[in-house]
């Protein structure tokens, strides 16, 4: 059965927050380049890293935290840019990304997604149907807004199954979603269409797009390079060649998990939410179902 968005928030709130979500009064915003902004809880946990554009001709968010922040992320995006949001761009359907959709679609924003977001929205009885995304892709859209182009472009069965990436070539920016999680290891929602090997796909297209001056915004961490992205993979896909090891072997999860095959990254990438022991049965399942 699939996992309803809802529940999906309160599992990201309570593990991104170590189980004591606080609404942050404050946001913090970093111009990573011209016009462009990544913006981020400063007190507390507000959902993934939400980007923003600004200009003279159109503003626009992606992503848009959770529901709780939305008030704040309206105010902080309006001094800003010095007028309401024109467009929110969903990386993709959980609800620390997606959270405040239906607060800027009621303050005129239009919703855009990749087609299974508002698939999976739909499904979910408890979607606020205000929230919904009204323009959809299946492959790319590209938006051209305050001489800039952003690319908007989906990477398949990744994280989720509706993952969409934002590249603004001419900026060397690029918004990754929840293809990155920075320096931890990363949340594959198996659930909800996300696999280890487009997981890493994903990733790898990402480098190919980008150089060494890249500043990415992941979907959570600090801001990031194409170093950082380099080095994350490296890690998943050592880890996930550890653990296929065993699994050859013929051991069950339990016995993959005892042999803790990902030991070496444990200090550097375990966290609340993907412990080392869970992203050790996440790619035992990815391989094994």
């Amino acid at each position: 059965m699939q996992r309803s968005l809802f529940a999906i928030l309160l599992l990201s709130l309570s593990a991104l927050s170590n189980a004591q979500f606080e609404v942050p009064t404050e946001l913090k915003t970093t111009e990573v380049a011209p016009g462009i902004f990544m913006i981020e809880g400063a007190d507390g946990f507000a959902g993934g890293n939400v980007g923003l554009l600004v200009g003279e001709e159109r503003i626009v968010l992606i992503d848009d935290f959770v529901e709780p922040v939305s008030g704040i992320l309206l105010k902080t995006a309006g001094e800003i840019a010095g007028r309401p949001v024109d467009f929110v761009i969903n990386t993709h359907v959980h609800g620390d990304h997606i959270g405040g959709n239906a607060t800027l679609a009621h303050h005129g924003a239009t919703i855009v997604s990749h087609d299974n977001i508002r698939k999976r929205m739909l499904a979910d009885e408890e979607t606020d149907p205000d929230g919904l995304p009204i323009l959809t892709f299946s492959d790319s859209v590209t938006f051209h807004l305050n001489g800039m182009t952003a690319y908007v472009f989906h990477v398949a069965k990744a994280h989720t199954d509706g993952d969409a990436i934002i590249h603004f070539p001419d900026q060397n920016v690029m918004h990754s979603g929840d293809a990155l999680f920075n320096h931890m290891f990363p949340y594959i929602d198996l659930d909800n269409g996300g696999t280890v090997d487009g997981y890493i796909a994903a990733q790898k297209k990402m480098i190919e797009m980008t150089d060494e001056n890249t500043k990415i915004i992941a979907g959570h961490g600090a801001l990031a390079s194409r170093a950082d992205l380099e080095r994350d993979l490296k890690v998943l896909v050592d880890g996930q060649a550890k653990v296929k090891a065993l699994v050859d072997q013929g051991m069950s999860a339990d016995e993959v998990v005892a042999e803790n095959p990902l030991a070496e990254y444990h200090e550097e990438y375990n966290w609340a939410f993907i412990t080392t022991e869970r992203m050790t049965r996440t790619l035992y399942r990815d391989l094994t179902e």
